[in-house]
Formats: C-alpha cells, structure tokens, sequence
C-alpha cells in the first residue's frame, strides 16, 4: 500500500529524494498487468514465444512501466498536485524474476508551483528505464 501525503511546493528542495518504492516482478504479476492493459502480446506472457524471438524471458510491457512512473509521482505530490507531462526511455527490459527499485529526485524548481523531477526504474543490473517528469504542487496555505 502506498502512503500518500500533500505536498506543497515551499517544502521541497532541489536535489531531494522522492520516496520510491520496489516490485518482485512474478509471473502472477505481469500475466495480471498484461491482462489489465489488454497487451496480450506474448513477449509479455509467454516464456517461450519470448525467447524464440530472441529475449532472455518475458518482460514489463510500456503501460506497466508508466503505471510505476505514475504511481511514484502521485504518490509523492499527494492529492493536490498535477503531473504535467511524464517521459521515459526503456533501455534494457525488466524480466521475470527481477525486482525493480522505482525512484526519484527533485531537479529543479519552477514558477507557479512547478517541480521538475528526474524519475527511473532501476535492478541489481542498472537502471533500465530513465524519465523525466513535471509536476505542479499547490503553495503553502500561509504563503
């Protein structure tokens, strides 16, 4: 279960940790999130079709991978911020087996509430998938 808290943008600093979080990635899991997503694709499910095709096992598919980003934002900003934009490059996939670490990091802070954060999902290996982020936090109350 996710804890979630308001955040406002007076609080925040440059450089500041986003509390993330971390998945074993079982099987169960990615055949139910495939299934949710209606990415029926086998590299997706189907440890067999995954390797004639040329992968080491099946993988995280792209809505799965944004759900995580997402989730660790909203998370983070609470239920009075607003993700602006969210962008991320997949650079090696996420298999069956693996757990992920899902994290983040403060950038930079802008006008009108505006933060802009660096967000990726990282293994033992590396981080395989690197984004950026923009979101919107409401000011303090007694600003």
């Amino acid at each position: 279960m996710s804890k979630v808290t308001a955040r406002a943008w007076e609080e925040v600093r440059e450089g500041d940790d986003l509390e993330g979080f971390s998945l074993e990635l079982t099987a169960t899991r990615m055949v139910l999130a495939v299934s949710g997503t209606q990415d029926v694709y086998p590299v997706h499910h189907d440890p067999a079709f995954a390797r004639a095709a040329g992968h080491a096992d099946i993988f995280l598919n792209t809505a799965f991978i944004r759900g995580c980003l997402c989730r660790l934002l909203t998370d983070w900003i609470g239920p009075d911020g607003f993700v602006k934009s969210l962008s991320f490059q997949m650079r090696k996939p996420n298999l069956v087996g693996e757990t992920i670490g899902v994290r983040g990091r403060v950038r930079k802070k802008g006008p009108e509430g505006r933060v802009d954060v660096e967000a990726w999902i990282e293994t033992a290996l590396g981080v395989t998938v690197a984004g950026t982020a923009s979101v919107v936090l409401p000011r303090s109350p007694e600003r």
